[in-house]
């Protein structure tokens, strides 16, 4: 069994506040962490490439 990871730092998805999405350009699911998020650190969608905040 596989633990949920954030795409953006690769920590885990635990923390109150961490989000899914799919990607706006593929619809892949988009792993958030609260901190990633807060942040606004960069993702990279692991399909398509597409980058957002």
């Amino acid at each position: 069994m596989s633990e949920e990871k954030c795409t953006s730092c690769n920590g885990p998805m635990a923390e109150q506040g961490s989000t899914e999405f799919g990607c706006p350009a593929c619809g892949v699911r988009i792993s958030r962490c609260y901190r990633c998020r807060e942040q606004s650190v960069e993702y990279v969608c692991p399909t398509c490439g597409f980058r957002g905040p």
